[in-house]
């Protein structure tokens, strides 16, 4: 049996195996990066073991490092996780090889997966339905195609092509794509399905010769290729649910699978199916299979590993319905680029359970209050799912939970995810891999622009009440009010857009508020404020906590303050305002045209030369953050007047990448 188990992966997995694993008495290890020194996975592990460096091929991806982890605290079994090593053969062939036991399919079945290109060879003779595919670009005579990378998944390396003169460069960008994520840069090319749905399905082997589906999940929302919303059970159409299970155990079957694997395929409408990958992993999603089922699929796992049979002779029925999201640390006001930063707070409302089976709502998150999210890994927070009798339910309980979550501090995907789940299309389950191109409202923020002037106003007002905290001196004295009425109090906040918005107040000597207004204080288009604000009275105003009545109707405000930061959670959604200082010092002026980097990354490849003379929309350069490559493009027509920053160069965010001087229009 597992004494001890080395979990070689990092986050929130991390964290989901050493549940499992102190609920059953098996002891663990972590191993980490510097960066993650202080992750709360490792401050849950038994032992840790530091890799030093934070680049995953300088610590997750070194296989000798990881081995030496193990053999230093006496770990007798090592678990992969998902994403690093977790589907790379020669990583389940190293530890086998060191005596150690692999908790994961053989290193043949990973191999015989990995390479898509050859699976879909393999599988197609058991009789798994295939897509039209090609290896070479010059090859294909059917449009439109999407290219994939043949070593990996999380839609790294993915590119539709609807354009034939537009395939040699997205072949080559997904080439690159893939290499640096994966260490392969091969891609091959297959049909794309358009209106096509993801659904994959769970497996389980163990070394007796069994191999069971566990079930069906529907993955079809996706932005970039990567899922973002799943659920169990899919909803089909009669008789599919049975072709698909069988079509997936028969894939599990062809390469003697052991331990958790996912079959992934895609739905067409017409009802027809099509293999994608498997993955010979646990998948991040497992929780919504674990919430229908009842099963922990990591128990499971270890089971199988020890050589035990698995004790789930069929596929099990479903019990309800479970959703998932996944919460990504994301800018939604810069094209969902990934976000860094600190965690102020990071708390949900509401939850039942975490990383274990769970009804009702379960969250599994790499993070916690505090927890500083770096530009090394991959931008997924956390995973929050709810479990309920019924479809509907659950995705109303879910959206309610993550709506009043208080995320402070880090941009998130919160806003997106709350509108698909509340959107008429998804509760009637008209799904598919092109749901957010076709649906463009779900982008819109929870909170109305017209509704962020009364929460400046309570982030005002609770500054005040803090400041008055702090002068216990005032406290018997009404707060804000002055001699000279005519003189309102003013604060400036810029809102997370980069507009500006002032708030002007004035209490009378009761401490009501006996008139506010708020305004832009910059020239130009900034959020739509209304002209005249709406009917306002303080009830109460707390350092945390403001009570107003607007128009009649009562509404609670929670006010949360990090440094200059004021974080303000209301009924209508969330706003994050920085408040601006009275008197604000002179900066250095950026030249005009200067193209800034969103986050922080490594310009991988510059395309243009100083003197260059480029069109709005050229490509500038190309820059690398979380696993991503991030295009730099031209603003406007002019000519490239400066490069700061070579190929190779890291960057912060804010740092200079490019000056394009505008070219002047002819008068």
């Amino acid at each position: 049996m597992i004494r001890k188990l080395l979990v070689a992966n990092r986050g929130e997995i991390a964290r989901r195996v050493f549940a499992t694993c102190r609920a059953l008495g098996v002891a663990t290890v972590a191993v980490h990066s510097d960066a993650d020194a202080d992750a709360p996975y490792v401050a849950e592990a038994d032992e840790a073991v530091r890799l030093p460096g934070n680049t995953p091929v300088e610590t997750y991806l070194r296989i000798d490092l990881i081995l030496d982890a193990a053999r230093r605290t006496g770990a007798d079994a090592v678990h992969p996780g998902y994403g690093f090593l977790a589907e790379h053969a020669g990583f389940a062939a190293a530890v086998t090889d060191a005596g150690l036991t692999w908790v994961g399919p053989s290193a043949g079945a990973i191999a015989a997966m990995g390479d898509k290109i050859a699976a879909k060879e393999l599988l197609a003779g058991a009789g798994v339905p295939m897509l039209p595919t090609w290896t070479e670009a010059d090859a294909v005579t059917d449009f439109p195609v999407l290219v994939k990378a043949s070593a990996g998944g999380g839609g790294r390396g993915m590119r539709i092509v609807r354009d034939p003169a537009d395939l040699p460069a997205a072949v080559d960008s997904a080439r690159r794509e893939a290499a640096a994520a994966f260490g392969d840069g091969t891609v091959f090319v297959e049909r794309y399905v358009e209106r096509g749905r993801h659904v994959e399905v769970q497996i389980f082997g163990d070394t007796h010769g069994t191999v069971v589906a566990l079930g069906e999940r529907d993955c079809s929302i996706q932005r970039r290729h990567q899922k973002i919303v799943e659920e169990a059970p899919a909803v089909l159409p009669d008789g599919v649910r049975e072709r698909l299970h069988a079509a997936a155990v028969a894939a599990g079957r062809a390469v003697d699978y052991v331990g958790a694997g996912t079959v992934e395929f895609l739905l067409a409408p017409t009802g027809e199916f099509f293999f994608l990958e498997m993955n010979t992993r646990l998948q991040v999603e497992h929780p919504v299979t674990e919430a229908v089922t009842g099963l922990d699929l990591v128990r499971l796992q270890l089971l199988v590993a020890e050589g035990g049979a698995l004790p789930v002779p069929a596929t099990p029925p479903a019990d309800g319905h479970a959703i998932e999201v996944r919460l990504c640390a994301e800018d939604p006001t810069q094209g969902f680029r990934p976000a860094t930063g600190t965690l102020h707070r990071f708390a949900v409302p509401g939850v039942a359970g975490a990383f274990t089976p769970t009804r009702g709502l379960r969250l599994d998150s790499g993070v916690v209050t505090g927890s500083t999210v770096g530009v090394h890994y991959d931008s997924m927070l956390a995973k929050l799912v709810a479990w309920a009798p019924t479809r509907a339910e659950a995705a109303r309980s879910l959206a309610g939970a993550l709506a009043r979550a208080e995320l402070h501090g880090v941009a998130t995907n919160r806003d997106l995810l709350v509108r698909v789940l509340r959107s008429a299309e998804f509760g009637a389950a008209q799904v598919d891999t092109g749901f957010l191109d076709a649906h463009a409202e779900v982008f819109a923020p929870l909170l109305p622009a017209d509704r962020l002037p009364v929460a400046a106003l309570a982030a005002a007002l609770a500054g005040a009440a803090a400041r008055r905290a702090d002068a216990p001196v005032l406290a018997g004295l009404p707060s804000g009010w002055r001699n000279v009425p005519a003189v309102p109090q003013s604060v400036r906040y810029a809102t997370a857009t980069g507009d500006e918005i002032e708030v002007r107040y004035r209490l009378d000597r009761s401490g009501a508020l006996a008139d506010w207004s708020t305004g832009p204080t910059v020239a130009g288009p900034t959020a739509d404020i209304p002209d005249a604000p709406p009917l306002v009275e303080l009830v109460t105003a707390e350092p945390d906590r403001v009570l107003l009545d607007v128009a009649g109707v009562r509404r609670v405000f929670r006010v949360h303050r990090a440094g200059s930061a004021v974080f303000v959670d209301g009924p209508d959604g969330a706003a994050e305002l920085t408040e601006l200082p009275r008197f604000p010092l002179p900066r250095a002026a950026l030249a005009v045209g200067s193209l800034l980097a969103p986050l922080p990354g490594t310009v991988t490849r510059v395309h243009v030369g100083a003197g260059q003379r480029v069109a709005a929309g050229d490509l500038l350069l190309t820059l690398e953050a979380m696993k991503l490559e991030h295009p730099v493009l031209a603003p406007t027509d002019g000519v490239v007047a400066d490069l700061p920053v070579p190929a190779g160069g890291q960057v912060e965010t804010g740092a200079v990448l490019a000056v394009v001087n505008p070219e002047e229009a002819p008068r």
